[in-house]
């Protein structure tokens, strides 16, 4: 076996370390990814999708080619895109996020509430894998996993064992949240929509509350790295 000495990248991130932190950037993979959607000159922005941002009118095919470009789109999966809801999740360890995900759910939802509940299954089955790691590590004592959400309803849906008629449709793979629940493995606690730091995964926000989420989240310019 051959020390090659420290790391100092893997997985496609730098590694930096001194005697106080070790820091993580993809600085590196973020430019291959806007050179390779040609957006090298393109003017950065504060936030990834403005608040006030809005579909209009104006943004309608002009050219033929744009108009040839239509004709192969399938409107029928598109609009089916746009129904389903996202799922975004944050886990935060120590000081700063370990992991976090952005995608569109697997299913359409009918309300917020199984929206939230389906995002909290999700959620769920990812600090399960995250707890046994640390567990693996050598962390004890970690009790149960705690999941912030802001909607009271999906709260009580993950405690109550009783099926009500706007829930009875939802798919049973995703009620083994009340199992855990029940068991004491998990608990969904009620956060305020200012703390629920998710947020900056599922929707676009006004730039002060994007960049407390970005603080609460650990996270620091590239700028900081060097």
């Amino acid at each position: 076996m051959k020390d090659l000495c420290d790391a100092k990248q893997i997985l496609g991130m730098r590694i930096i370390r001194d005697r106080d932190s070790l820091r993580l950037t993809q600085e590196e993979y973020l430019k291959k990814v806007i050179k390779r959607f040609n957006m090298l000159n393109a003017k950065p922005v504060s936030t990834p999708i403005a608040a006030h941002f809005q579909l209009s009118v104006e943004r309608s095919p002009e050219t033929e080619d744009e108009l040839v470009y239509m004709d192969k789109v399938s409107y029928a999966s598109a609009v089916g895109s746009l129904m389903r809801s996202s799922s975004g999740y944050v886990f935060l360890f120590s000081t700063g996020a370990v992991a976090w995900s952005s995608k569109k759910q697997p299913i359409v939802t009918l309300s917020t509430t199984e929206a939230e509940f389906v995002a909290a299954a999700v959620c769920t089955c990812q600090g399960i894998w995250m707890k046994g790691i640390l567990m693996e590590l050598g962390y004890d004592g970690l009790g149960c996993i705690k999941i912030n959400c802001d909607n009271s309803s999906t709260i009580k849906l993950s405690k109550n064992p009783v099926m009500h008629g706007r829930t009875k449709h939802i798919d049973v793979r995703f009620y083994f949240l009340r199992d855990l629940s029940r068991e004491g493995k998990i608990v969904l606690q009620h956060c305020g929509t200012r703390e629920q730091v998710a947020d900056v995964m599922t929707k676009p926000l006004k730039l002060d509350t994007f960049q407390r989420m970005k603080i609460m989240m650990g996270m620091k310019s590239a700028a900081w790295m060097k």
